[in-house]
């Protein structure tokens, strides 16, 4: 549906929306600037802008679909630009992302959202502040936007930066969901840098174009300022990149020394077992002797020649000591005593 569609004569607006068809006919009376606000437009609202400024039917089949990369593609006279947007959400700590879609052309610009963010009321409120600003034709209102998105980068990157320093804590302190929390803001900062990275060569294209297409100065800086900006987004997440690789790997040996720290002290549990087990074996053997001698002599059988004999008694403690002392000898050599 149509948001909001304005026409801009010499700088100031026209003081009532407008539905699309007067749209098209004011601005055409009035040579006016148009600038066409879309949100999740259907296919008949698109086909209508497209007859009327005569987009280019593989750009409205990108914005028809949507879920395109960051990019600039010239058809003739007119632009056709795609944007990723992007804002840090503080509660739940993630990043939210936005799809933008502008054609601009001599005398019109057509925004189209399919996403509840961007809202473009900001920038509009902005721009409608400054007409000469908006003197300067379609051009100004996509300089103005981008510089928009643009701005709306640096508390992602706030938001990025406060995320990792609470991540090196966690590392540090042991914490079990150190490591998928890296993943996940791994995978955040890789889809922020697809965001950005594009804008870089883009905003080159559209500098390489100002003798070109005869682009007042004003609007030059604005871009060029929005250019430093962006260079300056892309240096620090790829920083975010690389510190978060590094951490990665931080806490991959952490993680590592801790489970050697564990496996080093279920050896020495198990080491301590087995001394204690040899001991206990060892004094189990020394019983067993005695206990095998008696059990043999308190069998009670008749036929048993040393029952008679006088010293079969002192012979089998003396037997039960010898063995007895024997197997103390032996175990106590081999340690297990």
């Amino acid at each position: 549906m149509a948001v909001d569609n304005t026409v801009y004569v010499d700088g100031e607006r026209l003081p009532r929306p407008l539905p699309l068809d007067q749209t098209y006919d004011v601005a055409r009376e009035q040579g006016g600037l148009a600038w066409i606000s879309l949100f999740q437009p259907s296919g008949d609202d698109l086909a209508s802008v497209a007859a009327e400024f005569g987009l280019h039917a593989l750009a409205v089949e990108d914005t028809i679909k949507a879920h395109q990369r960051a990019k600039l593609e010239r058809y003739g006279e007119t632009l056709f630009v795609v944007l990723k947007t992007a804002r840090y959400l503080d509660e739940p700590e993630v990043i939210e992302f936005g799809e933008l879609h502008i054609f601009t052309g001599k005398n019109f610009v057509v925004t189209v959202r399919h996403s509840g963010a961007p809202d473009l009321a900001g920038v509009r409120h902005r721009i409608e502040q400054q007409g000469d600003f908006l003197c300067r034709g379609s051009e100004a209102i996509l300089y103005a936007i981008i510089d928009w998105v643009v701005d709306g980068y640096a508390p992602v990157v706030a938001g990025l930066e406060n995320d990792i320093d609470e991540i090196e804590e966690e590392v540090f302190s042991g914490s079990p969901d150190a490591s998928r929390r890296i993943y996940e803001l791994s995978r955040e900062v890789i889809e922020f840098q697809r965001a950005t990275k594009p804008l870089t060569g883009m905003l080159n294209a559209l500098t390489a174009g100002f003798d070109k297409y005869g682009i007042a100065p004003e609007l030059q800086s604005y871009l060029r300022d929005a250019q430093d900006h962006v260079v300056r987004v892309n240096e620090q997440v790829e920083g975010f990149r690389q510190l978060l690789q590094s951490i990665l790997s931080v806490n991959l040996t952490i993680v590592s020394l801790a489970q050697n720290e564990e496996m080093q002290k279920l050896t020495e549990v198990s080491i301590a077992q087995n001394e204690e087990v040899k001991k206990i074996s060892a004094w189990a053997a020394i019983l067993f002797a005695p206990t095998l001698v008696g059990t043999i002599y308190g069998m009670n059988f008749v036929h048993m020649p040393e029952l008679d004999w006088l010293l079969g008694y002192p012979f089998a403690l003396l037997l039960m000591a010898a063995v007895c002392g024997g197997l103390y000898l032996v175990f106590s050599r081999r340690g297990w005593l």
